[in-house]
């Protein structure tokens, strides 16, 4: 009797603990396919870095420990439970699907372990991203600090490390959304209409990596069309006397071109008969890079590149034009959130994070404009393999005192930050710039959306040409205008509009439409669910879509070189998109949108 009942406690005490180390989706909103298929010990497997990919890595995605806490405790003795990073502890697939507010911060923990096969080598942990500010532990000391949500950051750990056993990792962060200064697009403390929930904490894989001491840290690439080069540049952790850099470029396998230079210095590649990347025929050329000293390799790994130019030219009747390669091209695509209802700003998996493109794709629009949020690097590699032109918005933030005012050229006035502010927006958007430097599909960057937080803005359009004169500079989608950058960019709702044409810089339409249409058993809330204008059916909104593009050809023969439409999902309460939000329904005749779309982009032939 008595061992009996010291076996049921046993049994009670395993099973108590098999439950704490089970995850399953919080919640009881609606899901994507994808959510069905995430297995906590498995998540997002892929190599989260394709423009620098290793081979040896180790993915410390999985059950975290979690705690939330009053800001400016130590680290917890104990935790509330799992967390599955890296979704968003407010999202369903963390599991949690809990708040953390302005006055707390949340912690997270895991232990893990080195490869015997790493000795020797020195050991890099890599953030895609943490949102907002973070503090890191490894093994009980404090290694580093980031503050920035959107952008990857890495730290080597490898004096912090014990010689033998479990290691252990603790991050503290902090993220006030909508009550501070940082960066943070749609997220709100309280969501509704086009705000949407706020995402706090690792939202990015979390991986680690073995390199020698002295490693490559960044690779930008930059294509020269008209020169038939392309130009690379490689920085070190560390440069040593002997650091030389073999930059080799592939096509179907063969080398076609090889360089070699030092680190921090531009080696420059002739690239014969180039294969131009566009929207119809993405080519991508590989590459291989290896850093050397005395004939030993301390670091290799794999890349990409293409060959593209992106410019402003004047066409025969006088209209400033995008062209891609010399040759004008309408830019054409919907308004891109990139929120998941299961994983917030992450989706469930690689295959639904190259979804949307390829619907995109299939609905005959040859852009995306990503709004107010960036996405893991992943993304754009999809965006560059399968070949569709990218306008990034710098996420939007402390909006400050500002007055937004697009009724005249020069209308509105910029928010006055504090320093603290403005030096923040700066750190992160050069970081964005970073991540995307690389990546053929990025033409346009957006510094700010309808006036929100805009400031300075002349400097930041300045500082952003100048930081990355490759690109052209959209200054503020739909914002208070000014006589700066490449794009003069007007937003009407529901149909397109322009207000005024702008003889100096490129037109074009930032936002139009937003047709709703709530379809029942796919929707986020059972609360007001919102759009410009709402329809009862498939075939109304169809053809009032068909009906804004038909108006939208003639402005485009008037002068606008870009058309952005609102957008390619529902999200959360907002039920504007061309997909309901779980991807399941597709809202419009797909083949007569295709159409429609692509006659718009031909009308400017």
């Amino acid at each position: 009797m008595k061992n009996r009942f010291l076996m049921t406690i046993i049994a009670i005490a395993l099973c108590s603990n098999s439950a704490f180390a089970q995850w399953k989706p919080a919640g009881d909103k609606i899901m994507t396919k994808w959510a069905q298929q995430v297995d906590p010990d498995n998540v997002l497997n892929e190599y989260p870095r394709p423009l620098i990919e290793r081979t040896a890595w180790v993915n410390l995605n999985g059950l975290w420990d979690y705690a939330i806490k009053p800001v400016g405790q130590a680290i917890p003795s104990e935790y509330d439970g799992q967390i599955l990073v890296p979704f968003a502890i407010e999202s369903s697939l963390s599991g949690v699907q809990k708040s953390v507010g302005v006055d707390n911060e949340l912690w997270y923990k895991r232990k893990f372990n080195v490869p015997a096969t790493w000795k020797g080598k020195n050991v890099v942990l890599n953030f895609g991203a943490v949102d907002w500010k973070c503090e890191v532990y490894v093994n009980d000391i404090v290694i580093g600090k980031h503050q920035g949500g959107y952008a990857p950051f890495s730290f080597d750990i490898t004096p912090y490390l014990t010689q033998k056993g479990e290691q252990t990792i603790v991050l503290r962060v902090y993220d006030p959304t909508d009550k501070g200064i940082c960066p943070r697009g749609k997220q709100v403390s309280d969501p509704s209409g086009i705000w949407y929930t706020s995402v706090t904490g690792i939202w990015q894989t979390v991986w680690i990596e073995p390199v020698f001491e002295n490693h490559i840290v960044s690779l930008k690439t930059v294509p020269n069309v008209k020169a038939n080069t392309i130009n690379f540049t490689a920085e070190a952790s560390k440069f040593k006397l002997g650091d030389i850099v073999t930059v080799e470029v592939l096509d179907d396998g063969k080398v076609i071109s090889v360089g070699k230079g030092t680190p921090g210095n531009t080696i420059c590649l002739p690239i014969s008969n180039p294969k131009l990347w566009t929207p119809d025929t993405p080519n991508l050329y590989d590459v291989k890079v290896k850093l050397e000293n005395g004939g030993k390799v301390l670091d290799e790994f794999k890349s990409y590149a293409a060959m593209r130019s992106v410019s402003r030219i004047t066409d025969s009747k006088g209209f400033h034009r995008i062209a891609l390669n010399g040759e004008a091209i309408f830019n054409f695509g919907p308004l891109d959130q990139g929120w998941w209802p299961d994983g917030l700003y992450t989706a469930p998996s690689d295959e639904a994070l190259a979804f949307d493109i390829i619907k995109t794709k299939e609905l005959g629009f040859n852009m995306i404009r990503k709004h107010v949020k960036v996405e893991p690097a992943r993304w754009y590699y999809h965006c560059d393999r399968l070949g569709i032109l990218v306008w990034q918005d710098m996420p939007s933030g402390d909006f400050a005192n500002g007055v937004w005012d697009p009724s005249t050229i020069n209308g509105g006035r910029d928010a006055q930050r504090s320093q603290a502010s403005r030096n923040n927006y700066y750190d992160e958007w050069k970081e964005i710039i970073d991540l995307c430097y690389s990546n053929p599909s990025v033409i346009v960057w957006v510094p700010f959306n309808e006036g929100w937080g805009q400031f300075d803005t002349e400097s930041v359009v300045s500082w952003t040409k100048s930081y990355d004169p490759s690109r052209l500079v959209n200054p503020a989608s739909g914002g208070n205008f000014r006589l700066c950058g490449d794009i003069t960019d007007f937003h009407h709702y529901p149909f397109p509009k322009i207000s005024h044409f702008d003889p100096r810089r490129i037109t074009a339409i930032g936002e139009y439409g937003g047709i709703g249409l709530p379809v029942e058993g796919h929707l986020w809330w059972n609360k007001k669910n919102w759009g410009y204008v709402q329809f009862k059916n498939s075939d109304e909104v169809t053809s009032e879509y068909v009906k804004y593009t038909e108006m939208l050809k003639d402005i485009v023969r008037n002068g606008i070189s870009g058309a952005v439409y609102t957008q390619t999902t529902d999200v959360e309460g907002e039920v504007n998109g061309l997909m309901t939000y779980d991807r399941e329904i597709m809202k419009v005749n797909l083949d007569k949108v295709s159409e429609a779309n692509k006659s718009v982009i031909n009308s400017m032939k």
